[in-house]
């Protein structure tokens, strides 16, 4: 492998670190009402465990409400009892072809511990871009003893791939920054 490839790798190995912490950050809960949040929510279909909003609209009613309309009547009961039974902490109500999902308010303690949560999963995605650049550094290393590449192109790459990293945890911190902003909004 070639340094440009090494490079082009350790990108999407990080971008997709990055991924993991956007999708990991939607599923912890703010006060307010978003889609996103019952998209990891299993439901039972003829058999087969799918997500929620493959069996039915997912939709906001307002800032604090979740509305869910299933496309089959029948799946209304069990949409019901598995967001009721997920991890969530969420109690819908059944309003015969809707259930309306509210949002109920955090508490300050609350939201201290989702705080503590949201700087763990920033931390774990750091973990995962600086291994990202600890592989490619030894590949890069590897290169330099087989002379695959001269000291110079070896050192440069290292440089590369720490700006690299560095602009990914920089994006990691804003992501977290954000998030416990939101977690802090009433």
């Amino acid at each position: 492998m070639n340094v440009a490839e090494l490079k082009k790798d350790a990108e999407q190995r990080m971008a997709k670190a990055i991924e993991v912490l956007k999708v990991d950050l939607a599923k912890i809960r703010t006060g307010r009402a978003h889609t996103g949040l019952l998209d990891h929510v299993m439901v039972e279909y003829y058999g087969s465990m799918v997500p929620v909003p493959q069996v039915a609209n997912v939709t906001l009613i307002d800032a604090r409400t979740i509305g869910v309309q299933p496309w089959e009547k029948n799946m209304l009961s069990k949409i019901e009892k598995a967001i009721r039974e997920s991890d969530l902490g969420l109690n819908p109500s059944n309003m015969g072809e809707i259930l309306r999902v509210p949002m109920p308010p955090l508490t300050e303690e609350r939201r201290r511990e989702l705080g503590k949560v949201v700087r763990h999963e920033g931390e774990q995605a750091r973990v995962a871009v600086r291994n990202v650049r600890r592989d490619v550094n030894q590949a890069i290393k590897d290169a330099l003893k087989k002379k695959v590449v001269s000291e110079d192109e070896a050192r440069r790459a290292e440089d590369d791939i720490q700006k690299i990293t560095d602009r990914y945890i920089g994006e990691i911190d804003k992501l977290v920054e954000k998030k416990e902003q939101e977690l802090l909004q009433i």
